[in-house]
């Protein structure tokens, strides 16, 4: 006969309540009434409740007088509301005597209820169990809500990700490309001193940024000898077929997607396209993408060439500032340079193919002493 080893689970704490009223019998009695259902602290000034609502475990229920010993309970509960630490904690006033206007600025500035004399000690006992009841499913909903959210974000970048290798494929394989790419975008954002759930965004998006080219043939995608001006129109249009297919949303994730799709090839100086967009016409992550795409495009394997080395690469760049590119971004991509080459070194084309889309950051890359770089 086998026995688990699975220790038992520990015993779960009761709710804390915490009791503040300036009178000792007062909270005395309160506590004889809830010590069998809960953890009781009793306490006669505001300043000792607060902290006890700060700290841990967090009160699943506040029982405050109207009169305390520093100050008056409807301050105390204001300032218990107006804290986003305590301001969730469901809190009923402990009054002597009914006051409709009174027990109406209680319930404004955010108590749930009031008990009033004389005390009874089941009324007492239910309304403390129901509201904290209440809250403890309302606690639950929203983690378990939390959740879900969680789960169909993760699900979205996934999809994401899956097109954009999909799209990948049709260029003869997959490689870390959208990786590198991804990161790039986030870096070039980071320094140019973006937020950063806006730099997140950057990198959660910039996989989708040539999902255009699922409407180029193939023969065009594969070609190695220089484009005809046919082709090279029908190539042009990937912008265009890009923003078509992710479509305009609400949602920044995929808004910025769109933008990066549409407007990656747009040039500082008003040359590129589709629209011919100029200076700060042209949307910021567009304006990112659009240098994040040439340095990739640069430094890796093409079908029609081999790589650049990084500095004669960055040298390149450099020199298109204000031209090709929005000078900030250029200043931006030098600040980052160093931190570019570890992505890139990090997530080299021979190691990809099926890949598990590990989008982590990269560890500090390690070079064995005396090893030639890559990116020399």
């Amino acid at each position: 006969m086998s026995t688990s080893s699975k220790e038992p689970a520990a015993p779960k704490a009761p709710p804390l309540v915490v009791v503040a009223h300036e009178s000792a019998d007062i909270t005395k009695f309160f506590a004889y009434v809830l010590k069998d259902h809960f953890s009781v602290h009793t306490v006669a000034d505001a300043a000792s409740m607060a902290a006890l609502a700060e700290g841990t475990p967090k009160p699943g229920m506040i029982l405050l007088s109207l009169t305390l010993k520093d100050i008056d309970g409807y301050e105390a509960c204001r300032r218990l509301k107006a804290n986003t630490s305590t301001a969730r904690i469901p809190v009923i006033l402990v009054a002597s005597q009914s006051d409709a206007k009174e027990e109406a600025k209680g319930l404004s500035l955010g108590a749930v209820d009031y008990i009033l004399k004389p005390y009874s000690p089941p009324l007492i006992l239910a309304r403390v169990r129901a509201y904290i009841s209440l809250q403890t499913r309302q606690l639950a909903l929203e983690r378990m809500v939390a959740e879900r959210t969680h789960e169909l974000k993760q699900t979205r970048l996934e999809v994401i990700r899956r097109l954009a290798l999909a799209a990948e494929q049709r260029e003869g394989g997959l490689t870390n490309r959208v990786i590198r790419i991804s990161h790039y975008a986030k870096l070039l954002g980071q320094a140019l001193g973006l937020p950063a759930e806006s730099c997140e965004i950057l990198f959660q998006a910039a996989p989708l940024y040539d999902i255009g080219k699922l409407g180029v043939p193939e023969s065009i995608l594969m070609k190695t000898d220089k484009l005809t001006r046919g082709e090279q129109e029908r190539m042009k249009k990937h912008a265009e077929i890009g923003a078509r297919i992710i479509g305009q949303h609400a949602d920044p994730l995929l808004e910025t997607a769109r933008l990066m799709a549409l407007s990656h090839h747009e040039r500082w100086d008003g040359g590129g396209y589709p629209q011919g967009l100029k200076g700060d016409a042209i949307p910021g992550p567009g304006r990112i993408m659009a240098l994040a795409d040439v340095f990739e495009a640069m430094t890796m394997t093409q079908h029609y060439r081999e790589p650049m080395d990084v500095p004669t690469a960055a040298k390149a760049i450099a020199e298109q500032a204000g031209k090709q590119f929005d000078p900030r971004v250029v200043t931006a991509f030098q600040k980052a340079l160093q931190l570019l080459i570890e992505v890139k070194a990090a997530y080299p084309d021979e190691r990809a193919g099926m890949h598990d889309l590990n989008f982590a950051a990269p560890e500090p890359v390690q070079k064995p002493a005396g090893a030639p770089s890559r990116s020399a």
